[in-house]
């Protein structure tokens, strides 16, 4: 899922630019709103170890590839990243990628801003899909919908990328299309799991209003 660098062209790769600096700018603000309660009440701190081992996760989980033919398959994380982190996923998965950059030369510098926008927006996505259909269905079912979808949602922003920069990648685009359909199934499984099993020991790591949710229930 990771694009290398030297593949796209210069416009594509200052346009990602543009678009990772400016959400991570909004992502930011966006977030401060989310935490402000916690930051003027000094338990913030309580929040790091969350946003710090889900940026380890995603940095792990997409660094294993598996190789096949001219590509790679990996996990992409997103659904989980979206339904704990909420629009910090963003900020997470730049920082992982650029660790996965400069430690591994795993992608590359250049196409950073590229690669941390289809795997960022695929989270934010999530988020708001989980949160949406959470209030409507139940929490397991909409994480494992969300979950699903940030890898289509990923692989689809991936394709248009690489289209957009040349039809000449077409067969490229339907090959990981293809590789990430299984990818989709295990991380709809993986994100309804996580899902059902901070329900039950943390809810409040969700990234949904739990009180609202069981208010609901009970008035049903």
């Amino acid at each position: 899922m990771h694009i290398s660098d030297g593949v796209l062209s210069m416009p594509i790769l200052a346009a990602g630019w543009i678009v990772t600096i400016l959400l991570i700018i909004i992502t930011l603000a966006w977030s401060y709103k989310t935490y402000k309660k916690d930051i003027e009440n000094d338990t913030f701190l309580m929040q790091i170890p969350k946003i710090a081992i889900m940026t380890a996760a995603i940095f792990v989980a997409s660094l294993i590839h598996i190789p096949v033919g001219v590509t790679s398959v990996h996990l992409i994380m997103a659904g989980v990243l979206g339904v704990i982190l909420g629009p910090f996923a963003f900020v997470c998965v730049f920082i992982a990628l650029f660790l996965q950059a400069v430690l591994f030369n795993f992608g590359g510098l250049l196409v950073l801003g590229v690669n941390a926008a289809n795997m960022g927006i695929a989270a934010i996505i999530s988020y708001f899909l989980f949160k949406f259909l959470s209030t409507k269905i139940n929490p397991v079912i909409s994480g494992a919908i969300a979950g699903g979808i940030g890898v289509c949602v990923t692989a689809v922003l991936l394709g248009l990328t690489l289209y957009i920069n040349g039809t000449q990648f077409i067969n490229y685009i339907f090959m990981e299309l293809v590789l990430h359909a299984p990818v989709a199934v295990i991380e709809t499984i993986v994100t309804a799991f996580v899902v059902a099993f901070l329900m039950k020991v943390k809810p409040e790591l969700l990234c949904i209003d739990i009180e609202n949710i069981k208010t609901k229930k009970i008035t049903n």
